[in-house]
């Protein structure tokens, strides 16, 4: 089973930011994501719910 899983980059990508803007948004909101690894589903609800719904997104799959 594989999860939708998705780079900081596309997150950033999906709400039309810089990656480093999309740290500092976490950073203001203490959302902490583990290393650099991939954004589970889980959190990116986490985000989503956070910041909205961002206009530009995609289910991806990232393997």
């Amino acid at each position: 089973m594989s999860e939708n899983v998705k780079t900081r980059q596309q997150i950033a990508d999906e709400y039309g930011i810089d990656r480093k803007t999309l740290y500092r948004w976490f950073q203001e909101k203490n959302i902490s994501l583990r290393g650099k690894r991939l954004i589970s589903v889980s959190e990116q609800e986490l985000i989503y719910a956070t910041f909205g719904e961002p206009k530009n997104r995609k289910s991806s799959t990232f393997r």
